[in-house]
């Protein structure tokens, strides 16, 4: 196994325990048949968290997960 290999493993291990993290740190987004009903207001008095937190973790989730699957290429082509 060459450096390089043995680096991108780590790094894709380690991208994955993140993107692992960060999915579970989200927020769930639909409550069932009660939220729909319910939920209308709830929505609207936390539209600021929205942009705060929920969509921090929104982002980064995306970012793992597009490096996971890029080192996930790399590994498999070296």
């Amino acid at each position: 196994m060459s450096v390089l290999t043995i680096i991108l493993t780590i790094l894709q291990v380690l991208s994955g325990i993140a993107v692992t993290v960060v999915v579970l740190a989200q927020s769930g987004k639909s409550a069932g048949l009660s939220g729909a009903i319910a939920g209308g207001a709830d929505t609207f008095m936390s539209k600021g968290k929205a942009k705060t937190l929920d969509a921090k973790l929104a982002k980064a989730t995306k970012w793992f997960a597009l490096a996971f699957a890029l080192l996930t290429l790399v590994l498999n082509l070296l």
